[in-house]
């Protein structure tokens, strides 16, 4: 799983205004998630031009599942991207293609949390440990490998995996999809005792650490024993990103190949109105977010945010994001994820790669 927010037993469905009146409005299917950069899409304010469209609000587990598993019922839907690229490389999944629409973006040095006694200072320490996950293949803990490897030379084989029977976090993340849930033969590789989640693994000592995108439940709570692997890790990812450029992503949107047949302009219309509600929340953030928002400082990080990472930070299309994208390619393939090395032109839409959005 990639993100905290809220699952739902059923999708929350929201119907968008037409852009256009009239019955020549094609009727388009939409799922993802309600966040600040999709929310003019939710309520109506923006629209998807030629289209009417409905919007169902569900968690990234069942999303992946719904597009890989299922039988593909959105026209567009959020989807994980390491999850997409096993679906396409390793089963052949070619129902959906995807859009340069990068709808969640996260550094994850700040999703390595460790047992405070266990002598564990930094990535290196690492070595010989055991190591727990809800999910090994999801995108977010495929790039903490692939970065820790790459800066602090510690491989995947150099560690024992500890799958955990629970997540604590499930309930506002979704289940876990079973292309979050693969991991190669030649790791070592265990399975956690029946009933116990990730946190009460490394609570319990079973483990001595622990990567998960979300927060385990004894962090939250402020278990003195459980702490951040790097506790200062806005530093850290700072200096992640001036070195290589790179905010790495983990949702993207996709678009089923049959609905981009039927409907040309969906592509482009998709990309045009995903790009608009972006750019209204990078406006909502300049004039009342620091009034709506209870962090007393969001504005001074707003700025410190541009000042690294320049005025449009959570960039669209291909052109500000092939770095992110090839290193997720090449880290999917090395940890044996991947059967194959994908390429950037074999799974986004053709005549996507081109798109490009307004200044922000």
């Amino acid at each position: 799983m990639e993100l905290g927010a809220a699952a739902f037993a059923a999708p929350n469905i929201l119907r968008s205004k037409s852009a256009r009146a009239g019955i020549s409005d094609s009727a388009i299917t939409v799922a993802g998630y309600l966040l600040d950069r999709t929310a003019g899409l939710f309520d109506g304010s923006i629209t998807i031009e030629g289209a009417r469209t409905s919007f169902s609000e569900a968690a990234i587990g069942e999303l992946n599942t719904a597009a890989f598993s299922g039988k593909g019922m959105y026209d567009l839907t959020e989807i994980g991207l390491n999850p997409f690229i096993l679906a396409h490389a390793n089963q052949g999944v070619r129902t959906y293609a995807l859009l340069p629409i990068f709808l969640l973006r996260q550094f994850r040095h700040k999703s390595v949390f460790i047992r405070t006694d266990r002598g564990i200072a930094s990535p290196a320490d690492l070595k010989g440990r055991r190591v727990a996950t809800p999910g090994y293949s999801s995108t977010s803990l495929t790039w903490i490998r692939g970065i820790f490897e790459d800066d602090y030379g510690l491989k995947p084989t150099d560690v024992e995996w500890v799958l955990s029977a629970g997540d604590s976090s499930s309930e506002v993340a979704g289940r876990i999809s079973a292309q979050e849930s693969q991991y190669p033969k030649d790791l070592l590789v265990s399975t956690g005792p029946a009933g116990m989640d990730e946190s009460d693994l490394l609570v319990h000592g079973e483990v001595d650490a622990l990567f998960h995108a979300a927060a385990p439940r004894a962090y939250v709570e402020g278990n003195p024993v459980v702490s951040r692997l790097f506790p200062d890790f806005r530093t850290v990812e700072h200096d992640y990103f001036r070195r290589t450029g790179i905010f790495p992503i983990m949702h993207v949107l996709a678009i089923r190949r049959d609905a981009a047949a039927e409907h040309p302009w969906l592509a482009k219309a998709a990309f045009d109105a995903y790009s608009k509600a972006k750019l209204a929340a990078y406006r909502k953030k300049d004039r009342v977010t620091w009034a709506t928002d209870m962090l007393p400082w969001y504005s001074q990080e707003l700025e410190d945010t541009r000042a690294l990472m320049g005025r449009n930070f959570y960039p669209y299309g291909i052109a500000g994001s092939r770095k992110a994208l090839e290193t997720l390619f090449r880290y999917s393939f090395r940890q044996g994820l991947a059967s194959r090395h994908l390429t950037i032109e074999e799974v986004f839409l053709p005549g996507s790669l081109d798109l490009i959005e307004e200044d922000a």
